[in-house]
């Protein structure tokens, strides 16, 4: 039981893309409970389901409304439970988004905040009085636009680090912190595993409302947000982990933090605070031996200097999918191959984002059906994160493709009948039998479990390292250039491409040898 999540693999669900159990085009808890066994199949750990709480919609969960409950789109409590009881059935980890930043605009804490400037839950929310006819400063939304709305009633103005209808919470309100404490325990009392803290480095705010530069384009990382990242949020979650490990099973917390800054990030997962933090540094990394190497290298030193373990992961609901990001088409899927079987060696944490498993690529949606609210208040100059969030294909027909027996709330492409889970099921050459066979060896292999981690020499243009456990050594190799490499010694286990002795341009292999024989 103890640390569970240190070599853990564990599946993303978007709720509302998973699996429909009732036929209105939006995924829900039903579903999920219904689909339980094909992750057991799949062999991932543990699953994070994302926001499923009573929400307006503004941005698709992430504006709650209410946080010790169920939106009914997607069940009931009890819904909930039975979810929660059969997981563990299968001894799978339950991990549940908590959304700390920020509330819906239509909380009562909010309403109440808009009712009166006298009320007292307006201390919960960061209003402040403008400057020079407006705004207090010149932040900016993550989403476009100013990050402050005025309240035209009081004068002030509220600040949103993200849409209008997120207004962001005061942490340095000791209400705050006691509310969102009992939330932490309702949940945790209901059996949940662990968190996954939204934008986790931005709960505090500098109280000085400094102005700061936003560079142009707006980059991935958030390093440049000087008015987050506050001392303040290392006893908040010393105290949040000391909460949780008073529960017995071994809690956890992993937080989205969108540093690239490796060593900033270390300081959030020294043994007494969170456990672990998002690696956004390796899922942004360029296809390329040097790229990859390099954040790799950084990310194991930076956290090995604390004793936490690194996360890896390539895909989540907010970035277009890897094998896009890698070239798209043919190209891209096999890059994104490889990548899973690089993912999968690593030593620590994975994280697979629902799809990935199927190799599914970026949708692009007509401008129409778009509903990210990022598209609309860039006014389309950003198009938005609904891409990555397509509803999954389960059969190969259809109107849903098995995920609804009604109209999926965004349309699937015609051609993700032949990636479907029942297409792919049985092909043993598919992208889902390359994962599920990579899972089995994971799982069984004390080398890729707990075995430490060395670079074997190598062309320059690919990767090539050790698992060395016990009893045996697996060597990950992976191919980044456009020439085949011979391929190391020991026995194949598994590739992504190719059979021979070589190893194809955009492949990886897992190859087995007696721990004794070391590197050759």
């Amino acid at each position: 039981m103890s640390e569970w999540w240190r070599s853990a693999v564990v599946y993303q669900i978007y709720v509302r893309s998973f699996s429909d159990s009732d036929g209105d085009g939006i995924g829900d808890l039903g579903g999920i409970r219904a689909r339980l066994p094909y992750l057991r199949e799949l062999g991932v750990d543990g699953i994070w389901l994302t926001p499923f709480y009573p929400s307006p919609d503004a941005d698709h969960g992430y504006d709650v409304s209410d946080y010790t409950d169920v939106d009914p789109r997607f069940g009931t409590l009890e819904d909930f439970d039975a979810l929660m009881a059969e997981a563990h059935a299968l001894r799978l980890r339950v991990i549940v988004d908590i959304v700390p930043n920020h509330t819906s605009s239509e909380h009562p804490w909010f309403r109440n905040a808009l009712s009166s400037p006298d009320h007292p839950d307006r201390a919960r929310y960061l209003f402040r009085p403008g400057r020079n006819g407006g705004p207090p400063n010149n932040w900016s939304s993550a989403f476009g636009g100013s990050a402050w709305t005025l309240d035209e009633t009081s004068g002030d103005w509220y600040l949103h680090f993200f849409a209008p209808e997120q207004p962001d919470l005061d942490w340095h309100a000791a209400e705050v912190r006691a509310d969102f404490e009992d939330v932490l325990r309702f949940w945790l009392d209901r059996g949940v595993d662990g968190f996954r803290i939204d934008v986790a480095q931005a709960l505090f705010k500098a109280q000085d409302l400094h102005d700061m530069e936003e560079p142009v384009p707006r980059p991935r990382f958030a390093d440049w947000v000087t008015a987050v990242g506050q001392p303040e949020l290392h006893p908040l979650y010393r105290r949040w982990r000391a909460l949780a490990d008073a529960y017995p099973g071994a809690r956890m917390f992993v937080g989205e933090i969108v540093l690239e800054d490796q060593e900033t990030i270390a300081s959030y997962v020294r043994p007494d605070e969170l456990q672990l933090a998002f690696n956004f540094a390796f899922l942004f990394a360029e296809w390329g031996a040097e790229a990859l190497r390099e954040t790799i290298d950084r990310t194991r030193a930076a956290l090995d200097a604390v004793g936490a373990p690194a996360t890896w992961v390539l895909e989540n609901h907010d970035v277009p999918r890897s094998a896009t990001r890698y070239g798209g088409g043919e190209e891209g899927r096999m890059r994104a191959r490889a990548a899973a079987l690089l993912l999968y060696a690593l030593p620590g944490t994975a994280f697979v984002y629902q799809g990935q498993e199927l190799g599914l690529e970026e949708v692009e949606l007509p401008d129409e059906l778009r509903q990210d609210p990022i598209f609309f208040r860039t006014h389309g100059e950003r198009v938005g994160r609904d891409g990555c969030r397509v509803p999954i294909p389960w059969e190969s027909d259809g109107p849903g493709l098995g995920f609804t027996t009604g109209r999926p709330w965004l349309p699937q492409p015609a051609e993700w009948a032949r990636q479907s889970v029942a297409a792919q099921r049985d092909d043993s050459a598919s992208s889902l039998s390359l994962h599920r066979s990579a899972l089995r060896l994971r799982s069984s292999s004390d080398a890729l479990g707990s075995g430490s981690f060395a670079w074997i020499d190598s062309p320059s243009d690919t990767l090539c390292f050790e698992r060395r456990g016990a009893d045996e050594t697996i060597v990950c190799a992976v191919n980044l250039g456009s020439a085949s490499i011979p391929l190391p010694a020991g026995e194949l286990l598994l590739a992504s491409a190719g059979r021979g002795g070589d190893l194809p341009p955009s492949a990886a292999a897992w190859l087995r040898r007696p721990s004794d024989e070391g590197a050759r």
